[in-house]
């Protein structure tokens, strides 16, 4: 199975029916209602992929996992939407919004080699989104989005972005455009 969700957040009474009564009450925990739709939302999705009973944790560096390792999953949120990949390998996604503007963060994520890849006003976007999802893919934390996470390629027409994670093989990933927003991921 591999299938990529891209879905506003949920109504907190929409979701409910998809979590658990734990997962709700934590839920409440967070001070913003946006991040309780959020966090709400992504396990819901997860649940309609695989199942209500589908138990969901964290592993040891806190990326979210099925329990019971029946498929693998990613999760990204932003404001107005969450993007979920559920896969039978592993994966990851990262979202954001066109509209945002990376330009005080640039110097610390891409380097002069990953700006001259092209000159879609949308490449700081695809490139941060691209660090985000090798970075999750990866499952290792403490890497460094100038030094050990690269993107080599970016081709906004085929939807594809290549990258590589320290000295590692190049990984595939794919670009997608959906409503204002940039979906980057691997699967």
């Amino acid at each position: 199975m591999r299938a990529l969700f891209i879905e506003p957040p949920m109504a907190e009474a929409d979701a409910a029916r998809w979590v658990t009564a734990e997962e709700f009450a934590a839920a409440q925990g967070f001070l913003r209602e946006h991040r309780r739709r959020e966090y709400l939302t992504w396990r819901a999705i997860v649940r309609r992929a695989l199942g209500p009973d589908v138990q969901i944790g964290y592993n040891g560096h806190g990326a979210p996992v099925v329990a019971d390792g029946r498929a693998c999953i990613g999760v990204s949120h932003c404001a107005g939407r969450v993007a979920v990949c559920v896969s039978d390998a592993p994966c990851a996604v990262d979202i954001e919004p066109e509209s945002r503007n990376f330009s005080r963060a640039l110097p610390r994520y891409m380097s002069p080699q990953e700006q001259a890849l092209s000159s879609d006003p949308l490449l700081p976007a695809v490139v941060w989104c691209a660090k985000e999802a090798l970075y999750k893919y990866a499952g290792r934390p403490g890497l460094d989005l100038l030094d050990d996470l690269h993107v080599d390629a970016v081709d906004f027409e085929a939807g594809t972005v290549a990258g590589h994670i320290g000295g590692e093989e190049p990984v595939g990933l794919s670009l997608r455009r959906s409503d204002g927003f940039i979906i980057v991921y691997i699967m």
